[in-house]
């Protein structure tokens, strides 16, 4: 073998485990550094005698495939034809976006060296390590922050790429165009992702020297969580400030949807791009970093044979390329189909074929996982675990199908929820409306919990079938498998969550274009692109189509929650297996239990975070709505103009950007003090902590996700099925849509990225907390608790909407 890999394989396992700080230099009660050095990845051969290596070295092809297929989607979309007037909207939204997210990159950087100072603390100062290791952990914690930030702007780009192109091909006067161009965006955001994440994480465990390995994943993934917690959060504040103040014009001035007169469009636009687009993207590229690094933490720490632990590893990888090839496959397959079914056809179903796609990826996934495994691990263990494991894995594959499915019986403008929700706006205005919005958002908390338990339990029981002569308890690593399952068929899972916003934004393209109006129009469209547009059938398209785009952005939010709650599991493991010397203190592991004061202490502290962070996620919206609402009624000109100023419109996208901002600095900076605060007082009541916050973050996310999609269908209803804009119905259905915003665009969503990097960040402050004498522990325990009281009051007075006197 080549000298790079033979020195990678002497610590191929301390390298990923070390990336949470959990290994890189255990506690002395644990198993020494030496003792989970993993052997030569060489050693052990896999499909018909091929190397773990070399077998590896073929997943950067498939990398590279993937990567090479999302620039050729990038291409091909920027060549599709559009009119000008079309493509200087999209230009300007993305304009407005380039600001946006320059700011967003600031932001970041400077809550970065506040993570730089805990990195430096615990490995400069209290572990002594040499400075060249601790400038390595700032370095590739900045390389993961560029992995989100990366991805987040080719998703915002090639998404203003395809919203004016989805708002021209609409004017062909078939539906086709306006579904498959916002798939073919979101496949390609998909597929980039996934393969560079991947593509990462395989050059650090096959070239990265390994006394710089574990380092490289320690700064990488807490890099890639800052990242995406950051602009997932103030994305979701600016968008909803945004489109709340745009939505409220339509009450006050009874104006039409996307009204180019109305100066907070263009903000509105900007920040579907931010909330739905910038936010899901980054917040995807880590959840499928985090959940791997998880997992790979796991294996080294539960299984002592080092020739299952490469088994495990090469598996696992191998399983992540299969999600990228069955993907691939399924989107051209339901491409030709949606082809052959809709490319003539007058009127379609936009909902069906993403339907389509979402169950022929999971059972292509599910197929390609069984083949796979049998191949590679059909030795391992008594010659059974090869189907235990994928069957295990095929549970979180089925979830990742199913909750989408659920979530459509909640949120589609077929389902019987949301007619409930306009049937009871038509008699009970706008009170009915958010009531009737609030039932479904809790059953729907009901049946998606129910599905998560029932998947888990068949994955738990699969786990006890021989896992435990492998491991140290399998049932984490069962869970863990499950979250590893969700994201199986990743690509298409952010594809239909990105087709949402580029079918939002061909919407407002298409008014804000005011392409109707333009002088002889059709003979220049005619001699331009060849075809006479259908104005009426366009509208009517894009308007279903957006429908469409508003159930699919649902989907994807419980898939990503619960992978985040699913995998914290495998983190919090690590914990707990410092914390009870490797499953072996009986003590301690007592100490895990409500009989505890302290551990139940922690899960009720839990469950307070969750709520004062939803509640001031949703201030953050409130207050900055306001001002915005305040200035675009003072500034809004409705007679004798066409469009609104281009200033006027950039003042809009400033407030949403001061209280985005504002928001997120109260928000993660009470993160950010209660994590270590809540580890320096007492590592067990840390545990019941973050469980507590996993749970009560399900549940909270999924609920507030579906109420607010609900709520924006049953609008979506109203509009497009009843005809009833500018009536009372229309009113009641606006306000509903109002309340949920925040609900599913901010709180929710949020709820993912903080969980994760809660639980990620712990791992890093547990490390430090242990290593404290008690005394300074506890001194620094009240000293962070104080700082996080302060930001949370901040939260509410800082953002507080002046009182009039009267």
């Amino acid at each position: 073998m080549k000298k790079p890999f033979n020195v990678v394989r002497k610590a191929g396992a301390v390298m990923v485990s070390a990336s949470l700080g959990v290994l890189l230099h255990a506690p002395k009660a644990m198993a020494s550094e030496a003792d989970l050095v993993l052997p030569d990845l060489h050693s052990v051969s896999f499909l018909g005698g091929i190397p773990g290596d070399s077998l590896l070295l073929w997943g950067l092809a498939i990398c590279l495939f993937g990567m090479v297929f999302g620039a050729i989607q990038y291409m091909g979309i920027r060549k599709l034809p559009v009119h000008k007037a079309m493509r200087e909207i999209s230009e300007l939204i993305y304009e407005t976006c380039k600001t946006y997210l320059i700011t967003q990159g600031k932001f970041i950087l400077i809550l970065w060296v506040l993570i730089g100072a805990i990195i430096v603390a615990y490995f400069g100062w209290l572990r002594q390590m040499p400075v060249d290791k601790v400038v390595f952990i700032l370095v590739s914690s900045l390389i993961g922050i560029l992995g989100s930030y990366t991805v987040a702007w080719f998703g915002m780009r090639i998404n203003t790429f395809a919203n004016s192109r989805t708002a021209f091909a609409s004017l062909g006067g078939k539906p086709f165009p306006t579904y498959a161009i916002p798939l073919r965006a979101g496949m390609s955001i998909g597929m980039l992702l996934i393969s560079i994440e991947l593509f990462v994480m395989l050059c650090i465990l096959l070239f990265v020297r390994p006394d710089y390995a574990g380092p490289c994943f320690i700064g990488f993934a807490i890099g890639e969580s800052l990242g995406a917690s950051v602009l997932r959060i103030a994305g979701g504040i600016f968008t909803k400030i945004a489109d709340i103040g745009s939505d409220l014009m339509k009450i006050v001035f009874k104006i039409k949807e996307d009204d180019a007169r109305n100066p907070g469009v263009i903000a509105d636009c900007t920040g579907d791009n931010a909330g739905d687009s910038v936010g899901p993207t980054a917040d995807g590229f880590e959840t499928y970093g985090v959940t791997g690094v998880a997992l790979i933490s796991f294996i080294l720490l539960a299984i002592k044979a080092p020739e299952v632990q490469i088994m495990l590893l090469v598996w696992i990888f191998a399983m992540r390329l299969v999600m990228i090839l069955a993907s691939a496959f399924s989107y051209w397959a339901n491409a030709a189909l949606a082809k052959m079914k809709y490319a003539n056809a007058d009127e379609m179903n936009f909902e069906k074929p993403l339907i389509t796609l979402v169950w022929l990826t999971s059972i292509v996934s599910i197929v390609l996982t069984y083949i796979a495994s049998y191949y590679l691990i059909s030795t391992l263990g008594d010659g059974t675990m090869w189907w235990k494991l994928a069957s295990i894995i095929t549970c979180g594959t089925i979830a990742g199908a199913l909750i989408p499915e659920l979530v459509n019986r909640f949120t589609s403008t077929e389902c019987a929820h949301v007619r409930n929700v306009v049937q009871c706006s038509k008699e009970g205005g706008a009170a009915l409306n958010i009531l009737s919005g609030l039932v479904a958002g809790n059953f729907s908390a009901y049946w998606m919990g129910l599905a998560i338990i029932s998947l888990m339990g068949a994955a738990y029981g699969v786990s006890t079938l021989g896992l435990d002569v492998m491991m140290l308890a399998p049932s984490v690593f069962a869970f863990g498998l499950v979250a590893f399952g969700f994201l199986s068929m990743g690509p298409v899972t952010i594809a239909v969550d990105s087709y949402g916003p580029v079918t939002d934004n061909a919407q407002s393209v298409y008014e804000l274009s005011l392409i109707e109006t333009l002088p002889n129009i059709r003979q220049s469209i005619q001699s331009e692109f060849g075809f006479q547009p259908d104005f009426d059938n366009a509208k009517r398209y894009l308007e279903a189509n957006d429908g469409a785009g508003n159930t699919f952005k649902a989907t994807a939010k419980p898939v990503l929650i619960g992978t985040a709650v699913v995998g914290s599991t495998t983190m919090i493991f690590s914990i707990i297996m410092i914390l009870t010397n490797g499953l072996a203190d009986a003590a301690a592991i007592e100490k895990l239990s409500i009989l505890s004061p302290p551990f139940l202490l922690g899960l009720l502290m839990g469950g307070a975070v969750i709520y004062w962070f939803t509640g001031a996620s949703i201030n953050a919206v409130t207050t900055g709505a306001y001002y915005a609402v305040e200035f675009i009624k003072k500034n809004i000109r409705l007679e004798g103009v066409e469009k609104a100023s281009v200033e006027d419109s950039k003042k809009v996208v400033e407030i949403c950007t001061k209280f985005a901002q504002k928001g997120m600095v109260n928000l993660f900076l009470t993160i950010f003090f209660s994590t270590l605060a809540f580890a320096c007082l007492d590592s067990f009541f840390f545990i019941g902590y973050l469980i507590s916050i996993a749970l009560f973050g399900l549940y909270q996310a999924i609920f507030m996700a579906n109420a607010g999609g609900a709520w924006d269908n049953a609008k979506k209803v109203v509009e497009t099925e009843l005809h009833a804009k500018g009536t009372e119905l229309h009113d009641a259905s606006i306000v509903g849509d109002t309340v949920g915003d925040p609900f599913k665009d901010t709180s929710s969503v949020a709820l993912n990225p903080i969980i994760k990097f809660t639980t990620l960040f712990g791992l890093l402050a547990i490390e430090l907390a242990i290593e404290l004498a008690p005394q300074v522990a506890m001194s620094l325990a009240v000293v962070f608790f104080a700082l996080s009281l302060l930001f949370v009051h901040r939260s509410f007075f800082s953002m507080r909407i002046k009182v009039d006197e009267h």
